[in-house]
């Protein structure tokens, strides 16, 4: 059962549209999600084999990179090949750029920091305009033109912003404006203040990053700050997780931010979990891993929920679309808060893909329909009210913790 999309309550920064083959970017287009292929793109089914994973994932834009003349070879075979559109990552070799067009890709990225020859660059846009083909200015912090940083006195917002402003220029002499825009750079402050300001000078779309945010839980946390920040400005048209990990974990992570920000219908499993207390009558934390990892490839847009108790658990679940909590070596399925189902403990992750599966294909009304939910109730009352009485109505023993306090703070 597809939940439905929040409206932000931020307006989202009015930008042109271009088509990356058939993904819209910018405009009232969804924000999409990329990422790039960490393979050799002269490795032809290696590179689809990835890019397959990664569409798989969420992802709806690939880039790959173009630095030999093998890579464009590549290119020719995978662009028609590939799910999703293919950008080619050009750096320092403009011809690549060239060659890149010739094998038909939908999009280029160029880095103004590594080509820097007017020529060269008009060369590139002039072929992109006959073709209709967009091009990515990608500014990178790590990459900057020389000229600029010490025109700046260093890596600033000014500086970056002032890099892409120059590339546009150029564009414009050759009439050519399918473009959208990236200021990258690895510290989050100097990111979001770049991308605040270039937004305030251009209405072309813009792509966020935070370059080179590292490996994981690190990068995805550095990655996250930034991205987001922009995302509930209404700032961004299309993002990518730089991370140095599988390339899968970037669309992931994409797919789950816009989901988890209202920006993106959902796709795939919300799983929640209580943390854990005294009252727990299972691992909660490992039954969270196996259902996170039983659901990981089911691309099923529900909220599901493991609840480590049925004291509370279905009642502070209510609202996921299915749940499952512990009792008396049990677990205690329950769909939108209403018990449903009793199994054995040891079942218990197979049952939220059973009845997931269900909910998906025939709704929740349906789900509840196709058992005499009085039984599971009742069973789930009587484990309620023996956990209880084992463990009292106080299991973290947080009434005798208040005492202490009042004692402190009175004496």
């Amino acid at each position: 059962m597809t939940q439905p999309v929040p409206t932000p309550h931020y307006p989202r920064r009015s930008t042109r549209q271009i088509h990356v083959g058939k993904v819209a970017v910018g405009g009232d287009a969804p924000i999409s999600v990329q990422s790039m292929t960490i393979t050799k793109t002269a490795d032809v089914e290696g590179t689809l084999q990835q890019i397959y994973a990664l569409a798989a994932a969420g992802c709806d834009i690939v880039r790959c990179t173009c630095n030999e003349i093998e890579a464009a070879e590549g290119l020719a075979q995978i662009v028609p090949r590939s799910p999703i559109p293919i950008i080619a990552d050009i750096h320092h070799q403009y011809k690549m750029a060239l060659a890149a067009l010739e094998a038909g890709v939908h999009g280029l990225r160029l880095n103004p920091g590594n080509i820097r020859k007017p020529d060269h660059i008009k060369a590139v846009a002039s072929e992109a305009r006959e073709r209709g083909v967009p091009i990515r200015i990608g500014v990178n912090g790590g990459s900057l033109d020389p000229a600029l940083y010490e025109k700046h006195g260093g890596l600033t917002a000014d500086a970056m912003v002032e890099s892409a402003q120059m590339e546009m220029r150029y564009f414009e002499e050759v009439g050519f404006d399918l473009i959208k825009i990236s200021v990258k750079a690895s510290n989050v402050p100097l990111m979001v203040e770049a991308y605040r300001k270039l937004s305030a000078v251009t209405d072309h779309p813009l792509h966020l990053g935070v370059t080179e945010a590292g490996p994981l839980p690190g990068g995805l946390l550095k990655a996250t700050a930034g991205i987001a920040t922009l995302l509930l400005e209404g700032i961004g048209d299309t993002i990518r997780y730089s991370l140095t990990a599988d390339p899968v974990e970037e669309a992931r992570a994409g797919r789950q931010l816009l989901e988890s920000l209202g920006l993106r219908e959902r796709k795939n499993v919300d799983l929640i979990a209580c943390p854990s207390c005294g009252r727990a009558e299972i691992d909660v934390i490992e039954v969270a891993k196996r259902a996170q990892d039983a659901f990981a490839d089911k691309q099923l847009p529900l909220q599901i929920a493991v609840m480590g108790c049925v004291v509370n658990g279905p009642g502070e679940a209510r609202e996921a679309d299915l749940g499952i909590a512990a009792g008396n070596k049990r677990g205690h399925l329950f769909v939108k808060g209403r018990n449903v189902a009793v199994v054995p403990e040891s079942e218990m992750v197979d049952a939220l893909v059973d009845w997931a599966n269900y909910i998906h294909e025939h709704g929740v009304d349906a789900a509840l329909q196709r058992v005499d939910t009085t039984i599971a109730e009742r069973e789930a009352a009587r484990d309620r009210s023996a956990l209880l009485d084992e463990q009292g109505a106080d299991a973290n023993r947080s009434s005798e913790k208040i005492v202490e306090i009042r004692k402190t703070v009175d004496g």
